[in-house]
């Protein structure tokens, strides 16, 4: 009878599992350090490119407003956090004269009675609570803001080829040498709120109503009492944030200069922009 030989199975003893582990550290540590470097710079490259589009939509959005603002309108605070502006709904010419056969609703600046001009050219539209702006200097006695160059425009709104607006107690102070008139709306404030922990945010607050004086202060009226759309969010974590305005660039327009630094953890992004106003009423 052939005897049968006996089978054993082997597996790994303590000694070679333990060889295996540390050499599996080894190699590991080894490889981290190699890829530690790439992963914190795509991280970080991430994070820069999330503030840079962050920033950029924000300074574009002002931008845009800026482009659309009545001339001479655009103030900027002491500190320089905050950028002030009133929006051209639209605008055209009025009739300055009476047409030739002698009809013709024209607006005669010395009869405090007239309160209403044909618009000439295509109709505009004018929207409930919009202004009607003639000639805004930016200056006293022409000022949109005192209301010296502004009246309302009564009624729900509409599309019109003839404007009829309240005169009040005097009558526009200056006629546009170009017969030109800016329909405005709510003015629009941007501002930096003050910083919490050393971070601000920037906000577009709109809805209120015409101030003689700038609104500079998000925790004071009108600004703090505005929810919703009328106090919307445009970036976070700001560390740094200044608005410049220098209307004597030229005699027809003027540059706003737009600088903002937004900070994550270790990564800051800076973006200035200028952006030219059109200042000619």
């Amino acid at each position: 009878m052939t005897p049968r030989l006996a089978s054993y199975q082997r597996g790994f003893t303590l000694i070679e599992a333990v060889i295996v582990i540390m050499l599996t550290g080894i190699v590991g540590a080894m490889l981290a350090m190699f890829i530690r470097a790439p992963v914190n710079a795509y991280v970080d490259q991430a994070r820069r490119g999330e503030l840079t589009d962050e920033a950029d939509g924000a300074l574009r959005r002002i931008a845009r407003d800026l482009q659309t603002a009545l001339p001479n309108s655009v103030r900027v605070s002491p500190s320089g956090n905050y950028l002030e502006l009133l929006p051209v709904r639209s605008a055209g010419r009025y009739r300055a004269l009476p047409s030739s056969t002698g009809t013709g609703d024209y607006l005669d600046f010395n009869l405090l009675s007239d309160n209403s001009f044909d618009v000439l050219g295509p109709p505009v539209s004018v929207s409930a609570q919009d202004e009607l702006v003639i000639y805004n200097l930016g200056l006293t006695g022409a000022d949109a803001y005192a209301g010296t160059s502004r009246r309302a425009i009564p009624g729900p709104g509409g599309t019109f080829s003839n404007i009829s607006y309240t005169v009040g107690a005097a009558q526009f102070p200056y006629a546009s040498p170009s017969n030109r008139f800016h329909i405005i709306g709510k003015p629009i404030t941007y501002g930096c709120t003050a910083p919490v922990n050393g971070v601000r945010s920037l906000r577009r607050y709109t809805g209120y109503s015409i101030q003689a004086a700038q609104p500079a202060n998000a925790g004071g009226a009108p600004l703090s009492g505005l929810t919703g759309g009328n106090n919307a969010l445009l970036a976070g974590s700001v560390t740094a944030c200044l608005f410049t305005y220098n209307s004597a660039a030229s005699a027809r327009k003027a540059v706003v200069t737009l600088r903002l630094t937004l900070t994550r953890s270790t990564e800051s992004v800076t973006l200035l922009q200028q952006v030219f106003v059109e200042n000619s009423p």
